[in-house]
């Protein structure tokens, strides 16, 4: 909950039919905390704003013809004017979403609560078997990407979107955007300007891809394997070990569970496995990366262009949420160097990084659990406060804010802003004009 106090705020008291004046406090904070015509303008409801005001003790001075505040409150379920996360030096490891003293006091305290115990029988899904309440959320989870890439292929060929041809930047508007932040090919020669070039689904939703694993259970795939076993997008493969079954990715499905003696995997379900690749081939081949519905040739009106918006952020919201309940169960790792993710109980042993001393780790990824952003990286742009208006400054970058690529494409065509994304975006702030920048605190 974020709290923000002013006291002691003079205002006219408006006439009949009259709206309420806007405030602005130090030349940033723009509310319209009196009356609801900002709202509307940005189509917004009252039941909508993450920002409630309270106001405490008001007093009428009579003959000034002034309202006398003592105390304005405002409070949000989400911070205001939210900024992004850091991005780490390229010689820090990421940090562990669990700090590794927490880990260490919970091992010592199940070790210490065990003592004397009879050692409990694993449970679904590190015996083996498929947890069967989340299999219904892998199949919505596929289903929504699925959505999702149609989505975008449809809103691609109506809201302008352009893409950086030396870096990975991406910008959502008309014209690209003029900051000076490329560090692409020759960069110095451009004085770190972007060369805008048409952008595609890739751009937009990031292509993360991990190794498929006939037997989540099995021997971990070795650095000589790395060719001869698939990569298939990562929440795919996610969706696949939590039970959706994919004729031309076949899987291991057990039927009794597996136990450990020692450290030894003793599985009663070996007999069956080339049984289970039998019953999984077909010819039927489904397309993981490109939209299953041909886009229409047909202008799309701006009803339809908005429905496209809502659903296909709908289906945005749908796949994280479902992969994050999915990735509660069924373990995926990340590099703590790279953005590299193997999803199974143990990272694969492939030498593929790259990255900061990897010569030291002779090519070896650090291991460690991976978040929904690790799983699904958000690709952040910078938020256009309205497309038709001029575009942005440089020299008023500060005042900008910024959202996922998904979410600023869905806005623009139409949809509704998410409460979350709100701050981020920085709708409260007033943007001065280039004359007005030196008056700015």
């Amino acid at each position: 909950m974020d709290t923000i106090c002013f006291s002691h705020v003079n205002c006219p008291i408006p006439a009949n039919n009259q709206v309420y004046p806007k405030f602005s406090f130090g030349g940033l904070l723009r509310s319209d905390f009196f009356g609801a015509s900002n709202r509307k303008k940005q189509g917004m409801s009252n039941k909508s704003q993450s920002i409630s005001l309270r106001l405490v003790l008001l007093e009428s001075l009579g003959s000034r013809g002034h309202w006398h505040c003592k105390k304005l409150v405002i409070t949000g379920e989400y911070p205001q004017n939210m900024d992004l996360p850091n991005s780490l030096p390229v010689t820090n490891k990421k940090p562990f979403p669990v700090p590794v003293k927490e880990l260490r006091r919970a091992a010592r305290e199940r070790q210490k609560n065990s003592k004397g115990r009879r050692k409990r029988p694993l449970g679904p899904p590190r015996n083996g078997l498929l947890v069967q309440g989340l299999i219904p959320v892998a199949h919505q989870v596929f289903e929504a990407r699925t959505r999702l890439i149609n989505g975008i292929s449809e809103l691609l060929n109506v809201v302008p979107v352009h893409s950086c041809r030396h870096c990975s930047e991406v910008h959502v508007g008309p014209v690209g955007h003029p900051f000076k932040n490329c560090q692409g090919y020759n960069f110095g020669a451009r004085n770190s300007l972007h060369e805008w070039g048409k952008a595609y689904s890739e751009d937009i939703l990031v292509p993360l891809e991990s190794f498929h694993l006939f037997d989540r259970l099995g021997r971990r795939v070795t650095h000589e394997e790395r060719f001869s076993v698939e990569r298939i997008p990562s929440v795919v493969e996610l969706c696949i070990q939590a039970g959706l079954d994919l004729p031309q990715y076949p899987t291991r499905r057990r039927v009794e569970p597996v136990y450990y003696i020692g450290k030894e995997m003793v599985d009663p379900n070996e007999d069956e496995a080339i049984d289970d690749m039998q019953k999984t081939e077909s010819t039927e081949i489904i397309d993981l990366y490109e939209p299953t519905q041909q886009t229409s040739m047909v202008p799309l009106s701006s009803e339809e262009i908005k429905n496209v918006a809502e659903e296909t952020l709908k289906a945005w919201f749908t796949m994280r949420q479902g992969a994050s309940k999915l990735m509660r169960k069924y373990h995926v790792k990340v590099c703590g160097y790279c953005p590299e993710v193997h999803v199974g109980f143990f990272g694969h042993r492939a030498q593929l990084c790259g990255e900061y001393k990897h010569q030291q780790r002779d090519g070896m990824h650090g291991w460690q659990t991976a978040t929904i952003d690790d799983l699904i990286p958000p690709k952040y742009v910078w938020h256009v406060p309205d497309p038709h208006g001029p575009p942005l400054s440089n020299e008023l970058k500060r005042f900008y804010g910024q959202a996922p690529a998904i979410v600023e494409l869905c806005v623009q065509a139409g949809a509704m802003i998410p409460e979350e994304y709100k701050s981020m975006m920085r709708l409260d702030i007033v943007i001065p004009d280039s004359q007005e920048l030196g008056l700015v605190a």
